[in-house]
């Protein structure tokens, strides 16, 4: 997974402790993280560049430890786990040995229950 300096996340292969794995990154979690970067700048484009770059830092954690998040709890499809970064939690499900879906980013006050029923 790459990150575009425009805050948007792509998708890339990387060797990790589970071999080659992918982080799919959907649209939905790139507008979350344009929206987190356009409300910050709004007041300090600095710090805008500042947290995103942080998420995006965080979310390449993932790609080489997948199992570094909190478990919160299992599914079907795979583990959903939680990265924290600051105020935002990075959500994630790891479907596979080489499969990671980010599913979204969201501020640590949000109840992430609405999104994950």
């Amino acid at each position: 997974m790459t990150f575009e300096r425009d805050g948007l996340f792509q998708m890339k292969t990387c060797r990790t402790g589970f071999g080659h794995s992918k982080a799919k990154v959907d649209q939905g979690s790139r507008t979350i993280v344009k929206d987190i970067h356009d409300y910050i700048a709004l007041e300090n484009p600095t710090a805008a560049q500042k947290v995103v770059g942080g998420i995006y830092n965080k979310a390449q954690l993932i790609r080489e430890f997948p199992e570094l998040g909190h478990k919160y709890r299992a599914e079907p499809e795979g583990d959903i786990r939680t990265l924290l970064y600051g105020h935002y939690r990075i959500v994630y499900l790891i479907r596979t040995e080489k499969t990671i879906d980010i599913l979204g980013v969201f501020h640590g006050a949000l109840d992430i229950e609405r999104y994950f029923p």
